[in-house]
């Protein structure tokens, strides 16, 4: 088990691979989540690259901390992580909250940044009035009473009857999460809004939803990749908004393909 105490906050990481030679790609948690999400996503690429996978602050076994967070404070625990495993620039795949914390990132400290992956995410997640009934109904009666509307929200209609040991198993990692974390983060995403950052992007940079996403949906995502200069944009057929437990090879192939294009390119910009 690998962790850091790093601003104040201990994070739980798994690094894996040479990130001074291999190719880097580091994973950003949605909301909720501990990095066990991109498990098999991994497993299809850890041969050819470098991996950091982190739980965000309140989140999984990282620590909790002062509250509330704001986006911002997401972004400075990555990018101390990235400096702590001796990373000097990675393509950051950001999920949802996580995707946020990667266009934050690329804004504030391109030079970090190789390229983005952005998954079922948005300049702004929900409305004022959706963050606040959620945080209000956690504090009430805590994460368990409200985890079949959140997982409703994660996959595709079918995903629970076809898969019920994986549910379970999500919906177990759902409501273990702090409570305070959790209600600290759906805050930060309550308040942020991207908007400005996103246009800034200047990097290369994929967009993918699932099909099925009821949190951001394809025209959510596909106004994001709209928002990009020059972003990419793919579906990826029969997942919802966690297509890295529902369809983890498919996800992997686009990461995959997406780096090996911005090798190609890297290589035809490289003097004689």
């Amino acid at each position: 088990m690998q962790f850091a105490t790093l601003n104040g906050i201990t994070l739980h990481y798994r690094a894996t691979g040479d990130f001074r030679r291999q190719p880097t790609i580091v994973f950003a948690n949605s909301l909720g989540t501990d990095f066990r999400i991109w498990d098999d996503v991994v497993t299809g690429l850890s041969a050819d690259f470098a991996t950091l996978l982190y739980d965000a602050r309140g989140h999984g076994l990282s620590g909790v901390g002062r509250t509330p967070y704001t986006i911002d404070d997401h972004v400075t625990d990555l990018a101390a992580l990235l400096d702590h495993v001796g990373t000097r620039q990675a393509v950051i795949c950001g999920l949802s909250a996580g995707g946020q914390i990667a266009i934050g990132l690329a804004a504030r400290l391109p030079a970090l940044v190789q390229a983005l992956i952005l998954c079922g995410t948005a300049p702004k997640i929900g409305d004022r009035a959706f963050w606040n009934a959620r945080i209000a109904a956690i504090g009430q009666a805590g994460i368990a009473s409200i985890a079949e509307a959140i997982l409703a929200r994660w996959f595709a209609p079918t995903f629970a009857a076809e898969h019920p040991a994986v549910f379970a198993g999500c919906r177990a990692m759902l409501c273990r999460q702090p409570a305070d974390g959790y209600v600290a983060s759906a805050a930060a995403v309550r308040d942020g809004d991207l908007t400005a950052a996103s246009m800034q992007i200047t990097c290369p940079t994929l967009c993918l939803v699932g099909e099925h996403d009821q949190s951001t949906s394809p025209d959510i995502v596909r106004a994001l990749a709209d928002l990009v200069p020059g972003a990419g944009y793919a579906v990826i057929p029969g997942a919802g908004h966690l297509p890295c437990i529902e369809r983890p090879a498919v996800l992997a192939e686009h990461i995959r393909t997406f780096v090996a294009g911005l090798e190609m390119e890297s290589m035809s910009h490289a003097p004689e």
